[in-house]
């Protein structure tokens, strides 16, 4: 159709068709019709140029390290399927959730926005708040879009009616309303929780439910959703609970790897993202759908051979290390994503929304301000693409500590939790914390991932940029460490 369209603008605007419409129909009306005529073929190669509305299918793990798929270096056990989905798509080497824990960094992943901008977080057991009501996510927007939408898995962004899913533009749900590990039976606070609820839509099917079947069940429930919509377009979140802990794999799945429980959980959600692309080969659809899998935050390194590896990178989960939100980032989309290809431009979860909104036919919100940028230039391989964030920001709850534009990244002065890593934990234990302090520390991120040698006094001029690009983020979104309010941020939803 392309060619055809550029060979009908090739004969509207040659000299002999000019010369004989103008003779017809008189130079004024004859310019007018040629001026609609070009106009419509072009837009219809504009209309061919984009690529059709595809079917969305987010994979989104829970406490995932950056070096826990075998495309990012894992070891100890196989992800063949991810690892397929990768090569058959791009992986993104930095690719970044907004924040080093699960709720705040679901927030961002359905409103386009950094945590403090929609609200926060908030949404475990006890929690009064959650993601409002007034905030519109993804799954909003691609329904308005025409879309059917389905959140299998959990959801930890509150408990009440109008903040489940089924309040947030989602059609369907089955899952857990917050984390796998807030319920009677934790290792160290067993009377901080009450009873773990499964919920299908706003009810409640059982009540502490065996875990072991959470992986395979969230499955079965996608892939029964894919099936019964394959002739329409859909959205698909399944935030998988694991492997956050406690672990939890199948009898399939137990005793299957050398890593340990660890590694059977890995495998297990590797087998589920296998069964999903089966899902959409079957049902003829797997060329219209676009395939993301990332995870919320970093790895949970005090639980040892229970929680995950940062691979090269410092740190893990509750840090703004790159250990704490650097992610894998895989995206898929036959014929339109470069198969082979990889992106070592900033991208985030934040941007997820306005590409989307873009790709189904629609726009985000414009009654508000929303942080994400369109990434289908890196996404779709495009020559020269950068990534459009000038700088990205790095929160630790409602203080900025880091910030990064292109390869530096510069901390701010802060206390982070670590661990001691000479002494691990091997039976789902976690070991205490301690909190040594970084003063405002410059790395090179292209040759220094593992952030290990402070390099401010030889670059004054970054830091000093990059200050000025931070003082930006505490006027727009506040920075609890320097006492600034934010001009621009929204309130949580209330119950």
């Amino acid at each position: 159709m392309k060619q055809i369209n550029l060979e009908g603008i090739h004969v509207i605007t040659s000299i002999r068709f000019q010369k004989c419409i103008f003779r017809r129909l008189g130079r004024s009306l004859a310019l007018s019709v040629l001026t609609l005529v070009v106009a419509a073929l072009s837009a219809t190669c504009a209309i061919a140029d984009e690529p059709p509305r595809p079917n969305v299918v987010i994979l989104f793990a829970d406490d995932l390290g950056y070096g826990d798929l075998g495309c990012y270096g894992a070891t100890g056990y196989e992800t063949p399927h991810l690892d397929q989905l990768a090569a058959d798509g791009m992986p993104f080497t930095d690719f970044y959730v907004s924040a080093a824990g699960c709720s705040p960094s679901r927030v961002s992943l359905l409103t386009g926005c950094y945590p403090l901008r929609a609200g926060g977080g908030g949404g475990s057991a006890y929690s009064q708040s959650g993601l409002s009501p007034d905030e519109i996510t993804l799954a909003e927007v691609l329904r308005d879009a025409g879309y059917r939408t389905a959140c299998f898995g959990k959801w930890h962004l509150g408990w009440s009616p109008d903040m489940l899913p089924t309040g947030q533009g989602f059609d369907q749900y089955f899952g857990l309303p917050y984390s796998i590990d807030m319920w009677p039976f934790h290792p160290q606070r067993p009377d901080t929780y009450p009873d773990l609820p499964l919920m299908r839509d706003t009810e409640v099917v059982a009540l502490n439910s065996d875990p072991r079947l959470l992986t395979r069940q969230y499955t079965e429930e996608a892939v029964k959703f894919i099936r019964q919509n394959r002739q329409s377009r859909f959205f698909l979140y399944l935030p998988y609970s694991l492997p956050h802990v406690p672990l939890f794999a199948s009898k399939k799945f137990q005793d299957t790897t050398e890593r340990g429980l660890y590694g059977d959980v890995i495998s297990e959600i590797d087998w589920s993202a296998g069964q999903i692309v089966a899902a959409l080969k079957s049902a003829g659809i797997h060329q219209k759908t676009l395939v993301i899998f990332s995870s919320d935050n970093g790895p949970w390194l005090s639980y040892g051979t229970h929680g995950g590896s940062a691979g090269p990178l410092r740190e893990g989960k509750g840090t703004t290390f790159e250990g704490g939100m650097r992610e894998p980032g895989i995206m898929c989309w036959p014929g339109k994503i470069p198969a082979g290809s990889v992106c070592s431009e900033v991208a985030a979860t934040i941007d997820l929304l306005p590409t989307i909104a873009k790709l189904a036919g629609t726009r985000p919100p414009t009654d508000r301000i929303i942080d994400g940028k369109d990434i289908w230039p890196l996404m779709s391989g495009q020559p020269g693409a950068k990534s459009p964030h000038e700088a990205y920001c790095y929160y630790g709850g409602r203080d900025l500590q880091a910030i990064r534009s292109g390869r530096w990244k510069l901390h701010f002065p802060h206390a982070y939790r670590s661990q001691d890593l000479t002494n691990i934990p091997t039976d789902g234990t976690p070991v205490e914390y301690v909190f040594p302090r970084i003063g405002q520390s410059l790395f090179d991120l292209e040759n220094d991932i593992g952030e290990t040698t402070n390099v401010a006094d030889e670059h004054p001029e970054v830091v000093k940029r990059l200050t000025k690009l931070a003082d930006e983020f505490r006027e727009d979104l506040g920075d609890g460490a320097t006492n600034h309010p934010g001009k621009n941020i929204r309130p949580p939803g209330r119950r």
